[in-house]
């Protein structure tokens, strides 16, 4: 297949209008027809099932936040199914398992993460469990607690919480939606744990900080859902001295590469995976040719890389090496509104 469907969420502050869609032809290397492909309010973080058929996005509705279905077409197309909301802000993470049965969400500013038991058809039942965290931080950003992902473990056992705002990272063990707290794994103090993402055998997890700029290497043991840490890797140089903030955090299916983004140094930092201990080795940064990139994500294909630039409205699309795990500027400045979250459907 020489082209794959792509979506992107947004913030709705200034000239966005919801979650728009775009292509990548993987021949001529060109990311293009951008369009909107649903009106939605802060569409911020969205997630695509395993199949193809659902997207699930994160959305605002008045005075309230929560969770939109939506149903994907041949074309790509979005049709809405249902939404399920609740007072206070929009989350700003939503993840789905592999069998669509159960969507889960985290709340930066509500403290609280959510599971959401799916219909035969994709749509949202009402929450099935609402979980609200306690806890504070040495950092100013850590006056609360502030939930920035929630997502399944490799086994799908368990649900991922990651709260910045108290340094932890929290195990629930998850039946038919409901959520049961197992395990908490601390962080360093202040180092404010953003997102995370497993290697393809199981055994090792990846854990962006925002605060400290650091991938945290921990072992995972799908035996009771624990996490222990073995390595602790900066994202930017030492010589840095402006502001950064940590963002997104992605694998390589072959567990060979992990890739992490830097909002303020504005990069992707690069890093060869030991596959006996998981631990980590810097290999470069790579500029993503705008401002804050928020999220980047692998094609199907894992020959590119798409960074998103919140602050300069752009999309960037990189070449990538899959021996060297090197990444190739290919084309900057695609334009999206206010992009955050990016996805792609896999053409299965």
């Amino acid at each position: 297949m020489a082209k794959y469907n792509g979506y992107v969420g947004t913030y709705t502050k200034q000239e966005s209008k919801g979650v728009y869609q775009f292509t990548l032809d993987t021949e001529k290397k060109e990311l293009g027809d951008v369009k909107l492909a649903a009106e939605l309010n802060n569409p911020t973080y969205v997630t695509v099932s395993d199949d193809d058929q659902r997207l699930y996005a994160v959305a605002k509705d008045g005075e309230e936040g929560g969770v939109t279905a939506f149903s994907i077409g041949s074309d790509g197309g979005l049709t809405p199914l249902n939404g399920q909301f609740a007072a206070g802000s929009p989350p700003c993470h939503v993840s789905v398992d592999r069998d669509t049965n159960t969507v889960v969400t985290a709340n930066y500013h509500t403290t609280k993460i959510a599971s959401y038991l799916t219909n035969e058809d994709g749509s949202l039942n009402p929450a099935a469990s609402v979980v609200e965290h306690e806890g504070t931080g040495p950092h100013e950003r850590q006056e609360k607690p502030h939930m920035h992902y929630a997502g399944f473990t490799p086994d799908e056992k368990y649900v991922i919480a990651i709260d910045l705002g108290s340094d932890r990272v929290i195990s629930y063990a998850v039946n038919d939606g409901k959520l049961d707290q197992v395990q908490v794994f601390k962080t360093a103090p202040g180092a404010g744990p953003r997102h995370i993402t497993f290697h393809p055998n199981g055994k090792f997890a990846y854990v962006m900080t925002e605060l400290s700029s650091d991938v945290l290497v921990l072992h995972y043991d799908e035996k009771d859902g624990s996490f222990t840490q073995k390595q602790a890797i900066t994202t930017i140089p030492e010589t840095f001295e402006e502001t950064n903030d940590g963002s997104a955090i992605h694998i390589s299916s072959d567990g060979q590469f992990v890739y992490a983004g830097n909002r303020g140094h504005n990069s992707i930092a690069s890093y060869k995976v030991d596959q006996d201990s998981g631990e980590l080795t810097f290999i470069e940064w790579t500029s993503t040719e705008g401002n804050w990139p928020r999220d980047f994500v692998l094609d199907p294909t894992e020959e590119f890389l798409i960074a998103t630039n919140q602050k300069s409205n752009t999309m960037t699309l990189f070449e990538r090496d899959k021996d060297t795990g090197k990444l190739t500027l290919v084309q900057a400045d695609v334009y999206v509104p206010e992009p955050v979250c990016v996805k792609f459907t896999s053409g299965k």
